[in-house]
């Protein structure tokens, strides 16, 4: 998708919020009807006849009726295609979409001249029942635009997104294989020796930002008082995202524009990132240092850098076992828990090496996407190959 800045006249803007509630309520009622399915009842209602009843609906309900057919129709088409992907167990089951939290609208048939440029850097999209939307030309809109989608972040910023495959990004030709370590203190060390440091907040934005959560605290539920705050710290973390955002689409364009082959390790990052309070029955320890864990690997942007890679550069993303990757020494194979003394210092007790710890795993994640082939025949790619190191007394510490 190619996202561009949407700028709305506040009257567009009334209309545009309106396209969003009838796609959040329509979605929400095709939840509501599969969640009331239970074993021996009736199969829910499936995309036709949910948009029969959406006909219905629309005639009984003027404010529903008022609305575009295309944008609710589309998110019953949305939610149905969630649903296959469910059942496909490629993704989670969809569920009740919140006021204000990742909402939008679809709008598909989007003809040839839907979308102009009317100078340098303004163009118009034409959206049912609203009219000519202005956005900026930030860059080329992908010809043969078929469909797009107009969302609305906490911040209360509007974009619209056009669906097209983008081309891919060409290989360089060099036969050069680069291992990526994915890391909380550093987003992504590369075999190379490199280091690459995701831009989050500034110190004076990070003090705001928690004088700004204070008062939320503060405040009284349903205050305008309360409002101002939040919208204060939704254009921080927005501001934070964008950044987050702009760095994985330039470090994976940089990387698929130098590497033919890049390695990174097959990481479970939903796993990774649960939730570790438990329940009442059975609590969580060690919660708070938990969840800033998970906050450190969702702010690194693992996955995001690793989608976009795979869109870049298709069939030459290599994922690999990440068992054993921080542990073994790049140098001579030695599997041994106690190298890494810090979280950035990995120093081997059998052959010496020494080096940053990131690094070293990035070479590991390189070699072992080298010998991929010959591990097909062999043992396990991330197996140990020695847990207790014969090493020299000299060496250790």
């Amino acid at each position: 998708m190619s996202r561009y800045r949407l700028q709305p006249t506040p009257a567009q803007e009334q209309a545009l919020v309106e396209h969003r509630g009838h796609a959040r309520f329509v979605g929400n009622l095709a939840v509501e009807q599969h969640a009331h399915w239970k074993p021996g009842r009736k199969s829910a209602p499936g995309f036709a006849e949910q948009c029969r009843q959406l006909t219905q609906a629309r005639a009984a309900f003027a404010w529903l009726r008022a609305g575009s057919i295309i944008v609710q129709q589309q998110a019953l088409k949305d939610f149905a295609q969630a649903m296959a992907n469910f059942f496909g167990t490629t993704h989670q089951r969809p569920t009740w979409r919140k006021r204000g939290q990742g909402e939008g609208f679809r709008i598909v048939a989007v003809k040839a001249g839907d979308v102009r440029r009317l100078s340098g850097n303004v163009g118009e999209v034409k959206v049912p029942k609203v009219g000519w939307v202005r956005f900026r030309w930030s860059r080329a809109v992908p010809a043969g635009v078929k469909s797009f989608r107009i969302t609305r972040d906490r911040a209360g910023r509007w974009h619209v997104a056009f669906a097209a495959i983008p081309e891919p990004t060409p290989a360089p030709g060099t036969g050069e294989v680069v291992g990526v370590d994915r890391g909380v203190a550093v987003s992504a060390a590369l075999s190379t020796g490199q280091m690459l440091y995701v831009p989050g907040l500034r110190e004076s934005e990070k003090a705001r930002l928690l004088r700004l959560l204070r008062k939320l605290a503060r405040a009284r539920r349903g205050s305008r008082r309360r409002d101002r705050v939040k919208a204060a710290i939704a254009q921080l973390k927005a501001r934070e995202a964008d950044r987050r955002q702009d760095w994985v689409e330039k470090t994976s364009t940089g990387l698929a524009r130098r590497f033919d082959v890049i390695a990174v390790e097959d990481l479970k990052i939903r796993n990774m990132t649960r939730s570790a309070k438990g329940s009442i029955a059975e609590p969580g320890s060690n919660v708070a240092a938990k969840a800033g864990l998970n906050r450190g690997i969702l702010a690194a942007g693992w996955g995001r850098l690793v989608a976009r890679l795979e869109d870049k550069a298709p069939g030459r993303v290599v994922k690999i076992n990440p068992a054993y990757t921080s542990q073994r020494c790049s140098a001579c194979g030695i599997v041994d828990r106690q190298a890494r003394e810090s979280q950035a210092r990995f120093r081997c007790r059998s052959c010496g090496y020494a080096g940053n710890a990131d690094v070293n795993a990035a070479r590991n994640i390189k070699h072992a996407a080298g010998h991929a082939a010959a591990a097909r025949e062999g043992p396990p790619l991330g197996g140990p190959v020695n847990r207790e190191p014969q090493h020299d007394p000299l060496l250790v510490r």
